[in-house]
């Protein structure tokens, strides 16, 4: 893929810190477009997400953390912390 193809694109953001469980109110879906395109010398691959999961350990990230960890907590908006299909 050398030229890539422009492909819509659909992203779930943290819209708010997750206190208990989250739910759908707490994330919005954003829509957009991205070019599809992997480096010539690249042994990388573009995968498509069909499903989205929030495990354990991303239930800690997505709350505000007063304290400090290990981990930072999510930033809200930021399109590099959930799935991009």
């Amino acid at each position: 893929m050398a030229k890539g193809e422009e492909v819509r694109n659909k992203q779930v953001l943290l819209k708010h810190y997750v206190t208990g469980f989250p739910k759908e109110t707490d994330m919005v879906l954003s829509t957009g477009s991205i070019q599809l395109k992997v480096p010539e010398s690249s042994k990388a691959v573009l995968v498509k997400n069909l499903y989205l999961s929030c495990d354990p350990y991303m239930r800690v990230r997505m709350a505000k953390l007063e304290i400090p960890s290990y981990i930072d907590s999510f930033e809200l908006g930021s399109e590099r912390v959930f799935f991009s299909s």
